[in-house]
């Protein structure tokens, strides 16, 4: 009989295991959304308001911009859209050569070793009652090392 109720429980606990990964992949997809929601409405927001600016600040020079003339054969909405396209390119595939680069340095397949690893290598913040809002953490305690 002892043998069927733990049987019974291993089973609900693994059940309980993977619910709990499930909900947390959902919570992280969740926090993903918010955080790239957040991302865009801050870059468009700048970038209108920044132009909102440089129309007020100068309507003339702005509307010189906006089409190309004889004398520049090229927009400089389109001369800021095509650097803003290889910054761009030059920014994600920058990021993504250091993170690779990074990646393969420690030697990880997967992000749980790479968490892992970078939990060894920085000290971890703790968490604890006494550290409160408003109150000046133990900088000395924080940076030791493990």
């Amino acid at each position: 009989m002892t043998a069927e109720k733990e049987n019974g429980n291993a089973s609900l606990n693994v059940r309980d295991g993977t619910e709990n990964d499930a909900e947390d992949k959902l919570q992280m997809l969740k926090g993903a959304a918010f955080l790239t929601t957040v991302a865009s409405a801050g870059v468009i927001a700048g970038f209108g308001s920044t132009l909102a600016l440089a129309k007020k600040k100068s309507p003339g020079w702005f509307n010189k911009g906006v089409a190309a003339t004889a004398a520049v054969p090229e927009s400089g909405a389109s001369l800021a859209l095509r650097a803003l396209g290889w910054g761009s390119l030059y920014a994600w595939c920058g990021v993504g050569l250091l993170s690779f680069t990074v990646w393969k340095a420690l030697g990880v397949h997967s992000l749980s070793e790479f968490r892992h690893k970078m939990q060894t290598f920085f000290p971890s913040v703790p968490k604890s009652s006494e550290a409160e809002a408003g109150s000046e953490p133990d900088w000395d305690s924080l940076f030791k090392t493990k």
